[in-house]
């Protein structure tokens, strides 16, 4: 019966190449990341120039020489790696509290504080300081039923609501206001409303007095990362009737301002 040489039947590790080792065919070895196994049996024929007996088997990756070693672009605890147009980039670690979002020009990350998730910071004040205006004419400031805001970034919009205690002592009153903002000593006139009618009757004591909310919103862009300071000033523009803001005790008007982000 003829014989069959079957050969090896799996490869041989041998380990780091060596020129003083005798290497059959199928023995693996390895040699400058790369590895190599014998196609013909041999000693002393080196793995990168003697083809007639070693064909390679898998090839080594990259060293990290060519700038996309992850050991050489992340530095510091924390930080993070993206992909820009001409390769990897760290972004540094953000503060504590900052969120991971996409800049303006959807081209990488990077960290923001962002707070109160459509809103960023948040005031609020109340103010029961009683005013008082009997003009069709003139409008009464009423300086403490006010918000004060820093912006954070000069493009940030404020959007502005204030809820006024207000009180008629008269049938048919009427209630107009304007919104102020003061940035630095500065004022602007935001907005001067129409006129607010208020038809009142006559209460069980004989008198007309009666009380109301109004409530009034206002969305800014001040462009300025000073403190802005937003106020309102009011009068009755139907007749010389007393026109109370935080009249009775207890009546107090309330202001927010919050930050769009």
């Amino acid at each position: 019966m003829a014989t069959i040489n079957l050969g090896a039947i799996k490869f041989n590790w041998k380990g780091a190449y060596n020129s003083s080792t005798t290497y059959a065919v199928d023995d693996v070895v390895s040699s400058g990341g790369n590895s190599y196994v014998c196609i013909q049996a041999h000693s002393n024929q080196a793995v990168g120039n003697a083809t007639a007996y070693w064909n390679i088997m898998s090839s080594a990756g990259t060293n990290g020489t060519n700038g996309t070693d992850l050991t050489t672009t992340l530095t510091t605890q924390g930080d993070l790696v993206y992909r820009d147009g001409s390769g990897l980039q760290r972004l540094a670690k953000g503060s504590a509290n900052q969120l991971l979002r996409i800049n303006s020009g959807a081209t990488a990350p990077e960290w923001a504080t962002v707070a109160g998730g459509a809103f960023g910071q948040i005031a609020y004040a109340e103010d029961s300081t009683t005013y008082s205006n009997t003009s069709q004419s003139n409008y009464v400031r009423a300086t403490n039923t006010k918000i004060d805001i820093t912006p954070s970034a000069s493009g940030k919009e404020i959007l502005v609501m204030f809820n006024l205690a207000l009180h008629f002592t008269y049938t048919d009153q009427g209630f107009e206001h304007r919104i102020i903002r003061i940035v630095g000593g500065s004022e602007t006139i935001l907005r001067t409303s129409g006129n607010i009618w208020e038809y009142n009757h006559l209460s069980g004591n004989g008198n007309w007095n009666r009380y109301s909310q109004s409530t009034l919103f206002i969305k800014d862009a001040p462009n300025t990362t000073s403190q802005v300071t937003y106020t309102i000033e009011f009068k009755n523009p139907h007749n010389t009737q007393t026109l109370d803001l935080n009249e009775a005790t207890g009546e107090l008007s309330q202001i927010m301002a919050l930050e769009i982000n």
